[in-house]
C-alpha cells in the first residue's frame, strides 16, 4: 500500500505499522536531570560517523520527559540484553527515575545501567527539531561492550538477536 498524495488523507496509524516492519534494537538513554537520574526507552538509535564518533537518537517532543532529556549535556545510550524486557517497558511507559541499585552511582558520568550489552557515554553535539521529534546527536566519549543476546523490537513485539557464534 502506498501513501496517498494528499497530507489530509495520510493514515498515520498505517504508517506507524509500516515502520514497525523494520526490526530495531532496544536502547535506554539515561541522563542526570534536575529531577534526578532518568531513563527513557528508544529504538530510534543509529550510528552517524566514526570520525568523529557520533550517534543519534530521537525524542518525541510531546513526551513529558522531553525537557529533561533535551537539556541534558551528557547522556548514555545502553543497548539492552534480551533479559531486560521489563526495564524496556518501564522506561517506555512507566516510572523513568532510576533507583540507586540500577546504575553505577559512583561516577560523575551519565547514569550507567549495570546490565547493558553496550554503553556509549556521550556529550550533546547537536539538537535538531524534525517534525514531532527532537533529533539528538551525541559525540561518544567512551564506551563498553560485552557479549550477549540483544533485545529487539519488530512489528510491535519483542524478540532476540542472538550473539553470533564464532
Amino acid at each position: 500500500m502506498t501513501a496517498p498524495a494528499s497530507p489530509d488523507e495520510f493514515d498515520a496509524t498505517a504508517y506507524r505499522r509500516a515502520l514497525g516492519g523494520f526490526a530495531t534494537g532496544v536502547c535506554v538513554v539515561t541522563a542526570h536531570t534536575d529531577e534526578g537520574p532518568f531513563g527513557i526507552t528508544v529504538n530510534s538509535f543509529t550510528s552517524v560517523s566514526l570520525r568523529p564518533p557520533l550517534i543519534l537518537w530521537c525524542l518525541d517532543r510531546a513526551s513529558w520527559r522531553h525537557d529533561a532529556f533535551a537539556r541534558a549535556e551528557r547522556f548514555a545510550v545502553h543497548v539492552l540484553p534480551v533479559e531486560d524486557r521489563e526495564m524496556s517497558d518501564r522506561f517506555a511507559w512507566g516510572v523513568c527515575r532510576l533507583s540507586s541499585d540500577e546504575f553505577d552511582s559512583t561516577s560523575p558520568e551519565p547514569p550507567r545501567l549495570k546490565n547493558a550489552l553496550t554503553r556509549l557515554d556521550c556529550t550533546a553535539h547537536e539538537r535538531i527539531v524534525m517534525g514531532d521529534h527532537l533529533t539528538i546527536v551525541g559525540e561518544v566519549r567512551q564506551f563498553e561492550t560485552r557479549p550477549g543476546d540483544a533485545l529487539t523490537y519488530y512489528r510491535g513485539r519483542y524478540g532476540t538477536a542472538a550473539e553470533p557464534q564464532t
